[in-house]
């Protein structure tokens, strides 16, 4: 698996994301802020409720771009071989009958991508499978659940 294409296809998903998210904040903005939406009574809470949403989703375009570029920071090279997990590793893990691709970022945990044919998915050390995962090595085991555990098979 190549380490510097999953990273460019996470950033492009985060990018469209952030993209597609802008555009939504500015129109609950402008939604907000527009003339026409003036309460037209004192039970009428379309403005304020327009205003919460255009700040969550300002916050939301916020930590999207905090993530581009911390992702973008990222060093696609391969880690040399014995080399501990850390962050922007992949991580290749064998439990029974099957194997799953991790990458290790400083956000969007839970962002999937399909790279030639093979699922991986962000976790951040701050996760509860990233915490079992920081500086383990090849050859490692780890313990997902009681009575499942999984082996450390690569990191790039």
């Amino acid at each position: 698996m190549n380490k510097q294409a999953v990273l460019d296809q996470i950033l492009s998903v985060l990018n469209a994301e952030l993209a597609a998210l802008t555009r939504a904040a500015q129109g609950a903005f402008a939604a907000a802020t527009d003339p026409d939406s003036k309460a037209e009574n004192k039970y009428d809470t379309r403005t304020l409720e327009a205003s919460y949403v255009a700040r969550g989703q300002a916050q939301r375009v916020a930590e999207l771009q905090e993530a581009v570029r911390a992702f973008g920071a990222l060093s696609g090279n391969t880690l040399d071989s014995g080399a501990a997990i850390t962050l922007g590793a992949l991580v290749t893990l064998e439990t029974p009958g099957e194997q799953t691709h991790y990458f290790l970022g400083p956000f969007a945990g839970g962002t999937e991508i399909v790279h030639a044919g093979q699922e991986v998915v962000v976790i951040t050390p701050a996760s509860a499978l990233g915490q079992k995962l920081i500086a383990k090595r090849a050859g490692d085991t780890i313990a997902l659940r009681p009575g499942l555990s999984a082996k450390v098979i690569a990191v790039q």
